[in-house]
């Protein structure tokens, strides 16, 4: 009989948890160095740069409690999609008005969005056992 930590639902689980961990070190690493002063190669949007360093912590965390089965992580999940998805429009209004942001800024916040899309769709389907804590 397996256990509840080898089933497919369990090893998804860990997977978008791992996922949301290492995007989230991604974002606050590259996000802290151009803070720092690290020149990209390409032109940024300042704000959207704090917000994606910012969001990197929140993506660690997430993470955690996908790791650690709590009852919150499909929630924190959905919170950052959705914030994703906001900012997303944003963007790419600030983009199609000849505003601050660049094509890479939508790429990325793209990239950002979907990710963490994805990463709610696996937990919503891996669902909560027993298992589960707080």
């Amino acid at each position: 009989m397996k256990s509840s930590e080898s089933t497919p639902p369990a090893r998804a689980r860990q997977f978008v948890a791992v996922v949301a961990i290492l995007f989230g070190l991604a974002s606050v690493g590259a996000g802290g160095s151009v803070l720092a002063g690290r020149d990209p190669g390409y032109l940024v949007y300042r704000p959207l740069v704090v917000f994606n360093t910012l969001m990197g912590v929140l993506y660690i965390g997430a993470g955690v409690l996908a790791w650690r089965r709590a009852h919150t992580d499909r929630m924190a999940a959905a919170g950052i999609a959705g914030v994703n998805l906001l900012v997303l429009a944003y963007i790419v209004f600030l983009y199609r008005s000849g505003g601050a942001a660049a094509i890479d800024s939508v790429r990325a916040m793209g990239l950002r969005t979907g990710v963490w899309l994805l990463v709610l769709l696996v937990l919503v389907w891996a669902g909560r056992g027993p298992s589960d804590t707080a």
